[in-house]
């Protein structure tokens, strides 16, 4: 497959967002979170977003020059509009607010409406996490999971994700999504032309489905768990309860009145989203120590296999991005790489050089 320079893919990124009307400053706070992904091995949520937040602002849904605002606030909480701006704009502000009221008073909460999709959870987790913070981040997103028992789709992906700081500039980083996949791992699926595993998606006939055009269009994502007889109706539950933090605390919309994020629609999602952040010093005295000791005990658990060993959430990621800022290259699907550079020519930037 394609492999590309990462200050090229950068240069790509803050170029395209550039050229359709953001502001530098800001394309490269965005280009910054889906590079991020990219090289911890999460390519549902880089480069293949680009052409989307591309489009977003072409049709006027995103609106890159503002700035977002804070409505109501406490000495711990904060509402905020995020004015429809880029995602990372509204992340970064929401969790630099909750991180100062952390600091302050030990805990800072911050819910925000009116925002897009902000990328990889986690990574706004472990922006407070390299404060010395817990770090907490969720989003409510666009109709795609099947509750349990329904026929329709009726929740989002909605993410959870959490960093806690150990010792030595270790961490817990707990990122994921209460569907059984994200619908951007079903879309890498395509640029590779690859079927989907079984127990990710239903078809247009309520059976689950292997075909990845097919789980793409009909947006039926199982729970976390698959199906009730496996305990889907917990990513169920799950999904609800970031519903209430995101859209139940902001005002924003619901995930079954977000539109679908598609090429073609015409309205603001109006997603809801929620950034937390807790002092552990507040607490018991030792917690990165305790961190740290549950990290080491779970590494040393004897494997199945002893070419797997057992990793602690998070370690998966960071060995990627380890292996890859060394290389200094990602590889892409072919497909991928195509979307990017029929894009380009639209936009009018240069193609994405690849090796």
């Amino acid at each position: 497959m394609p492999e590309v320079q990462i200050e090229e893919v950068r240069r790509f990124m803050v170029e395209s967002l550039v050229a359709v009307g953001a502001p530098e400053t800001e394309a490269k706070l965005q280009a910054d979170l889906l590079l991020y992904a990219d090289t911890v091995g999460h390519f549902s949520h880089g480069l293949n977003r680009l052409e989307l937040y591309v489009n977003d602002i072409k049709g006027g849904l995103t609106c890159p020059e503002r700035k977002p605002v804070v409505l109501k606030e406490s000495a711990a909480t904060a509402w905020v509009d995020g004015m429809e701006t880029l995602g990372a704009t509204a992340a970064n502000f929401c969790m630099d607010l909750a991180i100062k009221k952390a600091k302050e008073s030990g805990v800072g909460w911050v819910s925000a409406k009116r925002t897009n999709h902000f990328g990889m959870a986690g990574y706004w987790a472990i922006k407070a996490e390299r404060e010395g913070l817990i770090g907490m981040a969720f989003t409510n997103s666009s109709p795609v999971m099947v509750p349990t028992r329904s026929k329709q789709s009726a929740c989002g992906t909605n993410p959870i994700s959490m960093a806690a700081p150990a010792l030595d500039g270790d961490s817990l980083v707990v990122d994921m999504a209460t569907t059984a996949v994200a619908m951007g791992k079903i879309e890498v699926q395509i640029h590779k032309n690859e079927p989907i595993p079984e127990g990710w998606a239903l078809g247009p006939d309520g059976n689950t489905t292997t075909d990845s055009q097919l789980a793409f269009k009909t947006a039926k994502l199982l729970p976390l768990g698959g199906l009730e007889g496996t305990s889907g109706h917990k990513g169920f539950c799950l999904s609800t309860m970031i519903e209430m933090f995101c859209s139940g605390l902001s005002g924003s919309n619901p995930s079954y009145k977000v539109p679908s994020w598609t090429f073609d629609k015409d309205t603001a999602p109006n997603l809801g989203q929620c950034f937390v952040a807790i002092d552990p010093e507040c607490f018991a005295p030792g917690f990165a120590e305790r961190v740290a000791g549950c990290l080491q005990h779970w590494r040393n658990l004897e494997p199945v296999d002893p070419s797997l060993p057992v990793l602690a959430p998070g370690d998966k990621e960071r060995n990627i991005r380890q292996t890859t800022l060394s290389k200094g290259t990602i590889i892409y699907p072919q497909g991928q790489i195509d979307s990017c550079q029929l894009m380009a020519q639209k936009i009018g930037i240069k193609p994405l050089a690849v090796k």
